[in-house]
């Protein structure tokens, strides 16, 4: 295995786990967790989803830049000679990562005091935002991975 080949596989696996990880919370955990729990049951599963997840996210979080600058310094001269999607790839990652902080550090919280204050509007409140931005951040990504797959020429 080359060096190249590491961190590349290092890479696609970090952004494996980060969008895939977005995707099957919206497309199948959210409708699954609508249709079989009451609000109160809704809100402390995804308390406990986004705990784990989350951890995951921040490893996805450091790999990716330490890899992705591995394989610009393995394959061109530096970040001015990379080709211009690298350039957007790494402006989207800034993107999502400053969506996944916004969730983390802000509603998770608000999530996390109203569960605790058997406060269920709002922390019905908190978690809609939280869907929206996922969302938002799912469609990045899958932006994201399909500009990595085609390598567009702009």
């Amino acid at each position: 295995m080359t060096a190249f080949s590491l961190v590349y596989t290092l890479h696609v696996l970090s952004a494996l786990v980060w969008v895939g990880g977005m995707f099957f919370a919206w497309m199948v955990l959210r409708p699954a967790a609508m249709k079989a729990l009451e609000g109160p049951g809704r809100l402390k599963l995804w308390v406990e989803v986004f705990q784990g997840f989350f951890r995951w996210v921040w490893v996805a979080v450091v790999i990716l830049p330490i890899s992705g600058v591995g394989m610009i310094h393995l394959q061109y001269a530096g970040f001015e000679t990379a080709p211009r999607y690298v350039q957007v790839m790494m402006g989207l990652y800034v993107v999502m990562t400053a969506l996944f902080i916004r969730i983390q550090a802000l509603l998770l919280p608000e999530l996390r005091t109203a569960l605790d204050a058997q406060d269920w509007p709002t922390g019905a409140a908190a978690l809609g935002k939280i869907r929206r931005l996922v969302g938002i951040n799912l469609i990045v990504g899958l932006l994201l991975v399909a500009i990595a797959s085609a390598r567009p020429m702009f």
